[in-house]
């Protein structure tokens, strides 16, 4: 296999995962083009792209969904590769076989490992056959509801239904009962349908207590799978993850030598090419596949950080056919990281999206302590995409300094315009649940079922809310978030 250079990648893509893409190009000498839709213009990524080409209107299935528009914006900027980044086109086969076939090279694994591992059934046939240890399911052809819950009650309740040809939560219901499961499994076939194009599901035993653990993988273009160890992400919302690690606090080195060597199978079984993640259930000392993500995650930093790789780098010398991760290379794992995903939410409202304009905006930088944001003072959050603005990601020498630096991090965050999930995730790092790392997936509901309750405010913050409400309407000064509490770094803008 020959092999390329690019001089020109196109980025099938918005937000932070953009602009992190276009740092990696810009190191690698490659000039960037951003395919963007019309509500995207007023970004940092479109700011920072060498080019920018526009693919449709803010409904991302007219733009960033639409196969054809995609790789005609790519062709006619010159571009020789697309890279998907992750969610929208990052995990849909046909159109990485699209790209083949117009002569531009997809960032990722080929259309056929698509198939067999984002397909979350076919994956599960494959493990099965692999002999790797899945949960018990049914992830049969048969679709009718009745049948469906016909299999649901043989599996026993409490069950989990799944969108077969997606992640991220989407179509993801729990079935405690027989007298809910109708409505649960149309509401998730609609749902399915709705975000993956497919309104298959399967179902899965519903574990009480179990631990979300994934392995980041590479294949490059030799063919030999290797594992990067673990990232643990028990803390979830609704099936979605807010917080992740790296490595596990839960994993005995026996363990994660097992896990390591499950997900190097499955997916040199299905000739995987590029980055991809194993996820597993883990409970009771017993792991279970749960399913594979063919993409960069958006968790992807804290893997960087102590493993000391550029996974994205890595992806674009994949797609170059150069071997990455040579034989003799042994990486080990050094300290710990921790990402928080900060969203453009109100928490004293339980996460209602929270758009607008953002004002000015701090982020403390400072020795490991990592920022990926897709937005700059003045960037307006609208109502179109995910409220995800940013990730902040520190690494320190142990997972207990990781997480003291995590909060002091989170304190001295200033972001104004917009109200965020900050003051949730403190609650959430200072819970001594996590402070211990027993939390498993079930954390949210048990401990933050709901909204955040407000905090009283000091003289100090009083007074600035009063100050802010003498300013005159029509300048860009509105809600802020920030840091505060018990904080030794304490600053004035929080939740005014």
């Amino acid at each position: 296999m020959s092999q390329t250079r690019f001089t020109r990648v196109a980025i099938a893509n918005r937000g932070e995962v953009a602009v992190r893409i276009i740092r990696a190009l810009d190191e690698m000498g490659i000039e960037s083009v951003l395919l963007h839709s019309e509500a995207d213009v007023r970004t940092r990524a479109y700011r920072m792209a060498t080019h920018k080409v526009c693919v449709g209107p803010a409904a991302t299935a007219q733009s960033y969904l639409n196969i054809e528009a995609n790789i005609a914006a790519a062709k006619g900027a010159g571009a020789q590769a697309i890279h998907p980044g992750f969610g929208f086109l990052s995990e849909n086969a046909d159109f990485a076989e699209a790209c083949d076939k117009a002569g531009v090279v997809f960032v990722g694994p080929p259309a056929a490992a698509i198939r067999k591992l984002g397909d979350k059934v076919q994956c599960k046939e494959l493990a099965q056959k692999l002999g790797l240890p899945l949960v018990p399911g049914y992830q049969g052809k048969d679709q009718s509801i009745d049948n469906l819950i016909g299999e649901a009650e043989r599996i026993g309740f409490p069950v989990i239904v799944k969108a077969a040809a997606g992640g991220g939560g989407r179509g993801m219901k729990v079935l405690r009962s027989r007298e809910e499961a109708r409505e649960l499994i149309e509401s998730a076939q609609r749902e399915a349908q709705s975000a993956f194009g497919s309104p298959i599901v399967f179902l899965e035993k519903y574990l009480e207590r179990a631990k979300h653990i994934e392995f980041q993988v590479f294949a490059d273009c030799t063919g030999r799978a290797v594992h990067l160890n673990e990232r643990e992400c028990s803390v979830q919302r609704r099936h979605q993850k807010i917080i992740e690690e790296a490595m596990s606090p839960s994993l005995t080195l026996d363990l994660r030598q097992k896990m390591g060597e499950a997900a190097c199978l499955i997916v040199e079984a299905a000739n995987y090419r590029g980055a991809g993640t194993v996820e597993f259930l883990f409970q009771d000392g017993q792991f279970y596949l749960l399913e594979v993500n063919t993409r960069l995650q958006v968790e992807h930093p804290v893997t960087e950080l102590v493993m000391g790789v550029d996974l994205v780098k890595a992806q674009i010398r994949t797609a170059e056919n150069e071997a990455v991760f040579p034989e003799h290379q042994v990486r080990a794992p050094r300290g710990h990281s921790i990402e928080c995903r900060i969203y453009a939410e109100d928490p004293e409202l339980g996460g209602v999206p929270s758009t607008g304009r953002i004002g000015h905006v701090h982020w403390p930088e400072g020795p490991g302590r990592r920022f990926d944001y897709g937005f700059d003072p003045n960037d307006e959050v609208t109502p179109f995409y995910d409220s995800m603005i940013a990730k902040v990601i520190v690494w320190d020498e142990t997972r207990q300094r990781a997480i003291q630096k995590m909060l002091r991090v989170l304190d001295e965050s200033v972001i104004f315009g917009v109200k965020t999930n900050i003051p949730l995730l403190k609650k959430i790092i200072n819970h001594p649940e996590f402070v211990a790392g027993t939390m498993t997936t079930r954390f949210m509901d048990q401990h933050f079922p709901g909204p955040v309750k407000r905090e009283k405010k000091t003289g100090e913050e009083q007074w600035i809310k009063e100050a802010l409400r003498k300013i005159p309407k029509g300048l860009s000064v509105a809600t802020s978030t920030g840091g505060g509490g018990s904080s030794p770094f304490h600053t004035p803008w929080r939740g005014i």
